[in-house]
C-alpha cells in the first residue's frame, strides 16, 4: 500500500484467513490497528507468533461477536478506514443448508449495515469460486455464475449484496476476491488431509489424477488482496473482483508431486477404481451417522475428488500481477512454519 491505512476493522478475523491476513499485514506495516471480530479466540499455535506479538503491543485487538447479528455502535470503534469481510459457513459437507444462507447472508447485511453507519468507504469481501459451479469448462470472471450448493448460492447473494451497498455512494470501494481452496498452516480442511495421507501412506488415487482443483497459497491471497486494493488506489475502480488460484489451476497430481517433494516421500502412491470408493462410502457414512462418529468419508466429499473446479485467475493475469509462490514453494513454507504437519 502506498500510505499506512488507519484502523482495519477484521469481520472473521480469527480464523484461517484472518490470521495470516492480519500476520502480512503487521509484517508490512500496512495498518496502524487492527480489530479482529469474531466467534473464536485469536490462535494461538506457533506459526501466529507475529498475532500474537500483535495482540500483547495492543496494536491488534479482538472483539467476540456473531455476525448474524446487526452490530452495535458501541461494540467497536467509531470509525474505520478498511473493512475485510472473511466471516462465513463453508465446510461442504458439515452444515444444514439454512445454515449457509444464515450466516453468509445476514453476515453481509450486518457489516454493509455497519459499514454504512461508521462511514467506512472500502471493504474487501471473500466470496468463493463455488457461485461458478463445478466443471471441466476454464471459467473467468466473465463466466456466468451457476451455483449448485447451498454455500455457492449464499456467497453469490452476499457478493450481490456488497455490490448494493458500494453502488449506495460513488466514493465507495469494493474488492470481491473469488478464491478456490485456500491452504497453508491452520488449514485444517482438504489439503491438510491430503498431506497427512501422502505423509503417513495411505493417500491413493481414486481415477482422479487430472481433476483440477483451482487454490493457492494463504499467503499469496494476502498479498492479492493487497495487489487489488492497490490496482484500486491507482485506476480509481470502484468495484473489482479476481479469481484467486494458482496459474493455471493444478490438477491432483500437481498437489501430490508438490507435496512428495516437500515432505520427501520417495514411495509413489497406489491407484484404485472409482467406483469402489464411491460404493464403500455410503455404508460407512450411514453407520459413522448412525453412531454419531466423526469422519472423513462421505459421498459428497468422495463425488467432490472426481469433480474439477477449473478457474482462470484472468484478472490478476490481465493485471500484471506476479505469483510468489509456486505450488512446491509453498508446500516448503507451509512446511517451514509447521513441520508436525509433514511428519509422520
Amino acid at each position: 500500500m502506498a500510505n499506512q491505512i488507519g484502523v482495519v476493522v477484521i469481520f472473521g478475523g480469527t480464523g484461517f484467513i484472518g490470521t495470516h491476513l492480519t500476520q502480512h499485514w503487521l509484517r508490512e506495516g500496512l495498518a496502524a490497528k487492527f480489530v479482529l471480530v469474531d466467534l473464536a479466540a485469536p490462535r494461538t499455535d506457533s506459526y501466529a507468533a507475529i498475532l500474537q506479538q500483535g495482540l500483547g503491543s495492543g496494536q491488534v485487538e479482538f472483539v467476540r461477536w456473531d455476525v448474524r447479528d446487526p452490530v452495535p455502535l458501541s461494540l467497536l470503534p467509531p470509525q474505520a478506514d478498511l473493512i475485510f469481510n472473511l466471516a462465513a459457513v463453508h465446510r461442504e459437507p458439515g452444515h444444514k443448508p439454512h445454515e449457509y444462507f444464515e450466516t453468509n447472508l445476514y453476515g453481509a447485511e450486518n457489516v454493509c449495515a455497519w459499514a454504512s453507519a461508521v462511514g467506512c468507504s472500502r471493504i474487501v469481501f471473500t466470496s468463493s469460486i463455488s457461485p461458478y459451479g463445478p466443471s471441466e469448462d476454464l471459467k473467468s470472471e466473465d463466466s456466468l455464475p451457476v451455483p449448485e450448493t447451498p454455500y455457492g448460492s449464499s456467497k453469490l447473494a452476499a457478493e450481490k449484496i456488497h455490490a448494493g451497498w458500494q453502488a449506495g455512494c460513488k466514493c465507495r470501494r469494493l474488492l470481491i476476491l473469488r478464491p478456490g481452496v485456500v491452504f497453508g498452516p491452520g488449514e485444517g480442511g482438504n489439503v491438510t488431509r491430503l498431506v497427512r495421507s501422502l505423509v503417513r501412506g495411505y493417500f491413493v488415487y481414486m481415477g482422479n489424477r487430472q481433476t483440477r482443483k483451482a487454490g493457492g497459497y494463504v499467503k499469496e491471497l494476502c498479498r492479492v488482496a493487497e495487489f487489488g486494493l492497490d490496482h484500486q488506489d491507482r485506476s480509481g475502480e470502484t468495484l473489482t473482483l479476481l479469481n484467486f488460484s494458482m496459474n493455471p489451476p493444478p490438477a491432483l497430481e500437481n498437489f501430490v508431486a508438490a507435496i512428495r517433494s516437500a515432505a520427501g516421500i520417495r514411495r509413489p502412491p497406489l491407484s484404485v477404481p472409482r467406483s469402489l470408493l464411491l460404493g464403500a462410502s455410503y455404508p460407512i457414512d450411514a453407520v459413522a451417522r448412525t453412531f454419531g462418529i466423526r469422519q472423513p468419508i462421505s459421498p459428497v466429499r468422495v463425488r467432490k475428488l472426481f469433480r474439477s473446479t477449473s478457474i482462470d485467475p484472468k484478472g490478476l493475469r490481465e493485471l500484471g500481477y506476479s505469483w510468489k509462490y509456486s505450488l512446491e514453494e509453498a508446500f516448503l513454507d507451509w512446511k517451514r512454519d509447521c513441520p508436525a504437519d509433514f511428519s509422520a
